[in-house]
């Protein structure tokens, strides 16, 4: 699926560096002095594949990396090239590859950057941040990414890990800031018990010494749209996840403009007594919901 417009800095540093490792390719293959048809008919490829290779509209594979060295007598390279290719797939980490060994190795992964990040930021539209969520609602969660996924169901495993990563949040080297729309609190992604709970859950949350959280209520004018979740990592890195993929964003103009973008919507929260505000009254909104009608 195509990204959001909201999505350009990053699918832009991505497509360049796809361009730059094809624009290599295309130089061995001169190098070489063959066609791209002599290159595919020598690899038993279609020929668009060339093409598609060379300007940066797919992706190779280590063993189109091998394949092409070796027909352009450039073996020396490969290593390189290969090099530059695993740079490529950390920077756009596939949900399917990165799950296929299940939900917990993909927490255990998640937890070894967590032991090198000091200050958590996290902004998100949408869901309840993993780092806060109850276990019934990262249950109901991974139950969602199994089901879109359709990967193997490791969810109790899965579950157990997220909770030990949440052991963090006691930790007193680390710090976070959160910050959440009301639409978080509102959306019905889990049931109304599971959502109470959670709900419940962030209010203790909203009094740790070392969490900050805020909420983007209904009525606030905001300085810049609230177009998809990201988090910021120290300031080395900015994750955001979509539905195909997960995108790591390193290069430093990427990192200022969403540190920007966090300020922005840091501004505009509200925190302390006025957040737990909202979530009470988001509480209140669902339990009345919940009642059973008179008779």
């Amino acid at each position: 699926m195509s990204l959001s417009p909201s999505m350009n800095s990053g699918t832009s540093s991505l497509d360049e560096a796809r361009r730059a490792l094809g624009k290599r390719l295309r130089e061995l293959r001169q190098g070489a002095g063959l066609t791209g048809v002599q290159l595919a008919e020598s690899l038993s490829w279609v020929g668009s594949k060339v093409s598609k290779l060379e300007n940066g509209k797919q992706t190779p594979t280590e063993q189109d990396i091998r394949a092409w060295v070796a027909a352009t007598n450039a073996e020396d390279q490969a290593a390189g090239l290969l090099a530059t290719l695993s740079n490529l797939e950390q920077q756009h980490a596939e949900w399917q590859r990165l799950l296929k060994a299940g939900m917990k190795s993909h927490q255990l992964s998640l937890s070894q950057r967590d032991e090198k990040t000091q200050l958590f930021r996290g902004f998100e539209n949408t869901v309840i941040p993993g780092l806060v969520q109850t276990p019934e609602y990262a249950r109901a969660r991974f139950a969602q990414v199994v089901m879109v996924h359709k990967i193997p169901n490791d969810i109790n495993e899965a579950v157990k890990q997220r909770m030990q990563r949440q052991e963090m949040l006691y930790r007193p080297d680390k710090r976070f800031h959160l910050i959440i729309t009301e639409a978080v609190l509102r959306y019905r992604l889990v049931g109304a018990d599971i959502m109470l709970g959670q709900l419940d859950r962030l209010m203790a949350i909203s009094l740790m010494r070392n969490v900050k959280l805020g909420v983007i209520g209904f009525q606030t004018q905001y300085v810049t749209d609230p177009r998809h979740g990201f988090w910021l990592l120290d300031n080395d890195l900015v994750r955001i996840e979509t539905y195909s993929a997960e995108l790591n964003l390193r290069q430093p103009q990427e990192i200022e403009l969403y540190s920007r973008v966090f300020e922005q919507h840091a501004a505009v929260a509200s925190y302390g007594a006025a957040a737990r505000a909202i979530i009470s009254r988001v509480m209140e909104d669902l339990a009345a919901g919940t009642e059973d009608p008179v008779v």
